[in-house]
């Protein structure tokens, strides 16, 4: 049996003890593994079954998210510090992607590296999380260093994809230093024939509290299309990850921008998910839309049924 397959308790892929929250994670197996046997992760890397990024069987993808902690970003509504315990996140995340029609994952080497060792990530699309460098709250956060994943990360493990956050502040040098990195990410991905999803917002700091918010305006939407469109020196392998703008109604106009091939990000879970399934409804039927990446709101549901969320997003596509 594979290490993988020890970690887990079962074949890959098939974490035991499923609950409506999530599977039973033992997190003292995964330390001992990784203390003891740390090539274990690049092992189970190799041994990893893959799959096309777009199958002619599934069509649209349907990709959870899970990178939000490197970046200290920890909260999940009301609560401040929900994706801390890890063991929790795995479970969640081992469930979601037992579901039959969820494609793969988006998060960081920690995240997935446990999912390798838990032996879940065969047949899925893995997306790693390139530049987490913007720390939430911080300062410095729109100068987002690409601290996670390098291009050649992903092509050593095997990975599908990468993904990088572009977030454009006007008033912000930094953002000039993430535009410029995140434009030799893009070449780097495409001289290696990986797909990278670029995921940009406009963006302001609230002048009362000095938050980052980001702008949905149609408007707003629209012009930060068109910018991380033009990104490196080939747009060959580069997808978009786009939010819903404010009103529903102006995607379609907003995703004329560009011809690349787009998905829908999720956001914060809201008191209104039936509402964020609707908006996803509509804009999953533009031409240019492919699917769904999706993390706190089916990881972390207001009823606290992961497989009823993921399932009724599944449905969208």
């Amino acid at each position: 049996m594979s290490r993988a397959g020890k970690v887990g308790g079962s074949s890959p892929g098939h974490v035991p003890e499923r609950s409506g929250r999530g599977a039973s994670v033992d997190p003292l197996k995964l330390v001992r593994l990784r203390a003891h046997h740390p090539e274990a992760v690049a092992e189970a890397a190799a041994r990893r079954a893959r799959r096309p990024l777009i199958t002619h069987d599934a069509g649209r993808l349907l990709i959870v998210a899970a990178d939000h902690p490197a970046r200290g970003a920890l909260a999940v509504g009301e609560r401040p510090f929900a994706m801390a315990d890890r063991a929790d996140l795995l479970g969640r995340l081992c469930l979601a992607l037992s579901r039959p029609r969820v494609d793969g994952v988006l998060a960081t080497a920690d995240i997935l590296d446990d999912l390798l060792l838990l032996g879940a990530l065969d047949g899925k699309v893995v997306l790693g999380s390139m530049n987490r460098g913007g720390l939430a709250g911080a300062s410095f956060e729109l100068d987002d260093r690409f601290t996670g994943h390098r291009p050649a990360d992903l092509h050593r493990l095997r990975f599908d994809a990468g993904k990088l956050l572009l977030r454009i502040d006007y008033d912000d040098p930094g953002s000039l230093r993430t535009m410029e990195s995140a434009a030799r990410v893009v070449d780097e991905m495409a001289e290696l024939r990986l797909p990278v999803f670029v995921e940009p917002f406009l963006c302001h700091r609230d002048p009362a509290r000095g938050t980052l918010r980001s702008d949905l305006s149609a408007e707003a939407v629209t012009t930060s299309i068109a910018i991380a469109s033009g990104l490196g020196g080939s747009s060959a392998y580069t997808w978009l990850k786009v939010p819903v703008t404010d009103n529903p109604d102006d995607m379609a106009r907003v995703m004329e921008t560009s011809t690349l091939p787009a998905v829908l990000l999720g956001g914060d879970v809201g008191d209104d998910q039936d509402a964020a399934y609707e908006k996803w409804r509509h804009a999953l039927q533009l031409p240019t839309v492919q699917g769904l990446v999706v993390g706190r709101s089916l990881l972390y549901p207001a009823d606290g049924d992961v497989a009823g969320a993921v399932d009724t997003a599944a449905s969208l596509l």
